[in-house]
């Protein structure tokens, strides 16, 4: 399997990528599971109650061991979220934890969790992805030889390189049916393209630029499978930046993007343009949050009004971006630097190998950047807690453009205190309004998940978070 970058780790209290999440859910699980509608099933924990809103009980399964041989008890449970609550290792994740007062184990196969006040959004917290149940007494060195109970186990990593994970022959639910997967770090668009041609891979999901694909689903070798997904590209803006802490030069950047275009020439089609961070399959997306058509004489009048005016070059000001090196981001960063000339705003592109890239935004050290956000992390309400709420500034968590709005802030905190599916949702709706005027995040577009295998390998099933778990149940033809 092609992956454009190495995860950056794969101690599944750590690792905030998308490598590190998407690999690590084949290697670690959690107490319970996404299923297709982001309802959540049991996984490690047969079942649960909630006694009252401050106290979750976890009955665990029996029969499940990890990689090494250990049973799993609850006591590995305690110590996961314990050194999630104790801040060792030091992990952005630990703050989605933070309303938990203790945890509990009566017996091996019971897990008790109380909290400090009623927090919706722990159960998601618990899910495949967000939570890996390590071994009791793992430290830093889970990070260089990752020790789970999914159905794949750990075999090596070469940093820029590979990551090998093989069948867990011991594993308690259904075993995987390939023996061995290889993840090839290949950080070229057009060498992973040509490496499913020779058929020295086998498969990559999301991972090549949209004008490649028709290409490659000419080739007969090859299949394409495409369905709509729930990854979501934005653009991010520090908001204490002398410039980008308008608002207007905010909105001016919003109108001044053509997403049709950007989605027609780059990814064929394959996304749909995006007016919010959650799906629009969501329980809580709202249909009706303000949107930013195509605009440049909007973007221009509301640059001219905020007193940005273009000098004798036709410049109003410099913008730098920070992007990786790879095909896709700088494409994107490409078309971005055209668009925004024509409202007089010079872009300026700075781009790194993706480590360093992704330090600089965590460190929020940028002006501007585009990511996207996959898996399960934009698939509950909790998302507006890690990345806009003030509490939530980078490094604790992944508010890394420094937005704060006090009203913001309480509409949050309603949606993830209350109980209740409906008020939720208003506080929710209420939020993406706000936040939709504010613009501390450009939406872009939410990404059709696109696979590209061999014929070899059969039976490829996609979920909606384009994440590697159709690897659990293909097959290779013999």
């Amino acid at each position: 399997m092609l992956i454009e970058s190495s995860p950056l780790n794969l101690d599944p209290r750590i690792g905030t990528d998308a490598q590190s999440e998407r690999i690590g859910e084949l290697i670690f699980e959690g107490l319970v599971r996404r299923d297709e509608n982001f309802d959540l099933k049991p996984r490690l924990a047969e079942s649960w109650d909630v006694s009252n809103p401050l106290t979750y009980i976890f009955h665990l399964r029996r029969d499940v061991r990890f990689h090494d041989g250990r049973p799993m008890t609850s006591a590995d449970v305690k110590w996961t979220l314990d050194s999630l609550l104790n801040g060792k290792p030091r992990s952005a994740k630990s703050n989605a934890y933070r309303y938990v007062e203790r945890v509990e184990t009566p017996d091996d196969f019971t897990v008790v969790i109380r909290l400090k006040e009623p927090f919706s959004a722990l159960l998601w917290n618990l899910s495949d992805g967000a939570l890996g149940v390590v071994p009791q007494g793992s430290g830093e060195e889970l990070a260089r030889h990752p020790i789970g109970t999914g159905p794949f186990r750990f075999v090596s990593e070469v940093p820029d390189r590979e990551v090998v994970i093989e069948r867990n022959a011991q594993y308690w639910g259904k075993r995987a049916q390939l023996s061995r997967v290889r993840f090839n770090v290949v950080p070229d668009a057009t060498t992973r393209a040509l490496e499913l041609r020779k058929g020295s891979a086998d498969v990559e999901i999301n991972a090549l630029p949209g004008d490649m694909i028709p290409v490659l689903a000419r080739q007969p070798q090859l299949i394409v499978e495409r369905a709509p997904g729930t990854s979501y590209q934005y653009l991010a803006m520090n908001m204490r930046d002398p410039i980008l802490k308008d608002v207007a030069v905010r909105q001016a950047l919003a109108y001044a993007i053509d997403r049709t275009t950007l989605i027609h020439y780059l990814w064929h089609d394959m996304a749909r343009p995006a007016n919010s961070i959650l799906p629009p399959q969501h329980w809580a997306y709202d249909a009706s949050a303000k949107n930013y058509p195509y605009d440049p004489a909007r973007a221009r009048q509301l640059l001219d009004e905020a007193g940005f005016r273009t000098d004798a070059d036709g410049v109003r000001f410099h913008l730098v971006m920070k992007t990786s090196t790879d095909e896709s981001t700088r494409l994107l960063c490409a078309v971005l630097q055209q668009q925004l000339r024509v409202v007089g705003i010079a872009l300026d592109i700075h781009s790194f190998e993706f480590a360093t890239f992704y330090a600089d935004v965590v460190k929020g050290a940028f002006q501007l950047y585009s990511l996207r956000w996959v898996g399960g992390s934009n698939q509950d309400p909790d998302i507006f807690d890690n990345v806009f709420d003030t509490a939530s500034f980078t490094p604790k968590r992944a508010n890394r453009g420094y937005y704060s709005n006090p009203r913001v802030d309480v509409l949050i905190s309603e949606g993830m205190h209350s109980g209740n599916q409906k008020e939720r949702r208003t506080a929710y709706v209420a939020a993406q309004e706000t936040l939709n005027r504010d613009l501390p995040y450009i939406h872009l577009w939410w990404a059709d998940n696109v696979v590209v295998h061999t014929r070899r390998l059969e039976n490829v099933q996609l979920s909606p978070v384009g994440n590697y778990d159709f690897l659990r149940d293909s097959t290779l033809a013999h």
